[in-house]
Order: C-alpha cells, then structure tokens, then sequence
C-alpha cells in the first residue's frame, strides 16, 4: 500500500470517528453545576413537601401504580434536582415540571441532575410501582429518592404503601 493510500485511509478514519463522536453528542448539554447553600443563608431554595407518605391501598400484584406528590421551591433561589433513585428494582420516579417529564429512574437506573425548580414554582414527582417486576405479596413500603441541593433536605424519601395480592 502506497504512502498517499494510507495518508487518505488514515484521514477518512478520522473524519469518520470525529462525525461519530458528533452525532453521539449532539444536542446533550453538560449538567450545570451544582449551587451549593448553608442552612444560615437566606438567599437559598427551600423544599415544601405537604405529603410524603401514601397509601395506595390493595393491588394485585400484576398491575402498575402511580401516584404524584407534589415538590415545591418556597426558597428564592432555584431548587435544584440533583438524582432520582428508588429503593427496590420495581419502583421508579419520575419528575414533571413545566415542560419536562423526565424517563422513569429507579434503582439501577438513577437520573444524575435533572432540573432546576424556580422559587414558587412546583414539581411533581411521580412514583411508579409495578409488583411483577420482584413479585412479592402482603404489605409492602416502597421509596423514591430525589436529592436536591436544599441543605436542609438534601435527600427526600417519597414513600407508597401498599398491600399486594
């Protein structure tokens, strides 16, 4: 193979791992720092969470439930939602907020940053529990995990209740 042969092969593979590398990155954006808060500053996102905890009652144990809770920013700077994760592989969260319903997160899938909350704003935060995924029967108690840069929640556990038949 002639010198020129090589040159041109070498630069075409280059070319196509540069466009490679492109296209598996267009369009994602890099997670924004994380801002970081004292419990004494004043200037700071605050989490309002009037429930945690619901009960969803009997359920068979093929079928999925969801429920929402609602997550609000009474601070007055942006609450940020830095991971989603859940506490068994049949359980996951999901957040809604404005124009952005995130995939479903869960124990072997966490979410990594997600979004900022604006002061006086709401997120829900979706729990999604689907028993056939670890069938299991009785009562049972599943958790969502969002940590968040609120120093005074930096991790909240949404939890669902349920008796599984």
């Amino acid at each position: 193979m002639s010198t020129k042969t090589m040159i041109l092969l070498g630069v075409g593979f280059f070319a196509m791992l540069v466009g490679l590398v492109f296209l598996a990155t267009y369009g994602q954006k890099p997670d924004p720092a994380t801002l970081s808060y004292k419990k004494e500053d004043v200037d700071r996102p605050k989490t309002e969470v009037l429930s945690s905890l619901i009960d969803i009652g009997e359920m068979k144990v093929n079928e999925i439930k969801e429920v929402s809770f609602q997550l609000k920013n009474v601070g007055t700077k942006p609450l940020q939602i830095l991971n989603i994760n859940s506490s068994c592989n049949c359980t996951f969260g999901q957040i809604i907020y404005k124009n952005l319903t995130t995939k479903q997160y869960g124990m072997h899938k966490q979410s990594g940053y997600v979004t900022d909350v604006f002061p006086g704003d709401t997120a829900n935060v979706k729990v999604i529990y689907n028993p056939s995924i670890m069938p299991v029967y009785g009562n049972v108690s599943r958790d969502v995990y969002i940590s968040t840069n609120d120093p005074d929640n930096p991790k909240i556990t949404f939890t669902i209740k349920t008796s599984v038949r």
